[in-house]
């Protein structure tokens, strides 16, 4: 969590796109994706957006002058390999990220050698950062549960166990696909409160969740709790993240094992991974509501008290097939604060998962669950906006949406602003829903 000279707010690229107020990715930021040049079926590589921008490490390791220290860092990174160096903890992690700094600063002698290294953003396309083995969902959003559990049980939002245990399920990791990759009308079952049995068919609910994703870097032993003390060690990045959801399917199918097929047909996640590192100066303050119960110990420190959340403003964008036919852009949803929405911070969640003594491995994900805010235009789902599909919400072209049409584009976007630091961003997460099969 401690800030040092990369995170300067004065410091300036010799890549002059990384300089502009509006970029989201300054000299400050540098985070990693997989990536290839459009058009071609080469291996995915590693590397690092800078403005509008990416430093190819395979071709900087090769080009640039580096230690001993550092060179070995970007050995597996110069592979294409993610997922090694996110196992190696944060003590590379930080090496390589100062090595970078220096060497992408104006000024620097490393200039010359790693200009040939960079290509435009615009001609490349990115996959899902990392080999994801695992992924588990969680309902850290408080102002989410209350709001959705008021339409289902209006005298009891929230279930007792909501305060005490951070709840998740165990999604599909197969699903999981990176920003701009269509996703595709689920069908399923679903039964009407006036049916006597359930149908078969395309969802007619479909939905978006607004979230963000926690990446695991070093792993733990099948068997070994991780400490909450130490469960900030073990987390590498983060991303934006849509868990895409079927609202129809999903109220008939998950009790009593939870959700099922009206989660797992796709969910999508920002490609480029802003690490721990880089978010430093973005930590806050966990907040709860008034009169909220302690956690227990094994889930309470001072550290994830003073500074375990992270301020990220999170945003819906929504851009229909008539707008985007008509040239017209997208048009905000929602906007809304992470730490102003999550019950639990992301060591909590770690330390939580691995308490029985389940083993984490690199490249694992945790979805914070929808981060809504307290106010009826900051809720992170159609789902709430529009009061379980109730109160269509009318656009500026004059159509109405309870839940997304087929050719709607979801666009999340998210940033980290704070007085004294510089912005830094998570590029987009955007998905396009396509008409089911059948």
């Amino acid at each position: 969590m401690r800030t040092d000279a990369t995170h300067d707010p004065a410091l300036q690229s010799w890549v002059a796109s990384a300089n502009g107020e509006g970029t989201d990715f300054p000299i400050q930021n540098l985070p990693f994706g997989r990536f290839r040049r459009a058009g071609t079926q080469e291996p995915w590589r590693i590397g690092v957006a800078i403005g509008d921008q990416v430093l190819d490490l395979r071709a900087a390791r090769d080009e640039g002058r580096w230690s001993a220290e550092v060179a070995a860092a970007l050995a597996p990174l110069a592979a294409g390999d993610l997922n090694t160096f996110m196992g190696a903890g944060s003590a590379p992690r930080r090496a390589v990220r100062a090595a970078l700094s220096q060497a992408l600063a104006q000024g620097s002698p490393q200039q010359q050698a790693l200009a040939s290294c960079l290509l435009p953003q615009s001609g490349i396309e990115l996959t899902v950062p990392c080999a994801i083995g695992d992924y588990t969902d969680f309902y850290t959003g408080i102002h989410h549960a209350t709001t959705v559990g008021r339409l289902f049980r209006p005298d009891n939002p929230l279930l007792p166990n909501y305060q005490w245990v951070p709840i998740g399920y165990h999604g599909r990791s197969s699903s999981i696909v990176a920003s701009g990759h269509p996703v595709r009308r689920p069908l399923g079952q679903a039964k009407a409160a006036d049916a006597p049995q359930p149908s078969f068919g395309a969802s007619q609910r479909l939905d978006y969740e607004v979230e963000l994703g926690f990446l695991i870097g070093p792993g733990n032993p099948l068997g070994q709790p991780i400490a909450i003390g130490e469960a900030e060690e073990h987390l590498f990045g983060v991303t934006l993240f849509n868990d895409w959801s079927a609202r129809d399917i999903q109220p008939w199918e998950y009790q009593p094992l939870g959700p099922f097929l009206s989660k797992n047909f796709g969910s999508t996640i920002s490609p480029w991974v802003v690490t721990m590192e880089a978010l430093a100066p973005f930590r806050a303050p966990l907040q709860r509501p008034a009169g909220s119960a302690q956690p227990l110990p094994y889930l309470d420190s001072q550290a994830t008290r003073e500074q375990g959340a992270i301020a990220v403003r999170l945003e819906a964008w929504l851009q229909t097939a008539a707008m985007r036919a008509a040239g017209e852009a997208p048009v905000r949803l929602s906007s809304a604060r992470a730490d102003e929405a999550a019950f639990w911070t992301p060591a909590q969640l770690v330390a939580h998962h691995t308490s029985g003594g389940c083993n984490l491995q690199p490249g694992d994900l945790f979805g914070s669950g929808t981060l809504s805010g307290p106010a009826p235009d900051q809720a992170g789902s159609l789902l709430e906006l529009t009061s379980g599909g109730k109160e269509a919400i009318r656009l500026p072209n004059g159509e109405t949406r309870s839940f997304l049409a087929d050719g709607d584009t979801l666009i999340l976007r998210g940033a980290c602003e704070r007085a004294g630091a510089r912005r830094i961003g998570f590029g987009e997460c955007a998905g396009t829903v396509l008409p089911a099969l059948a």
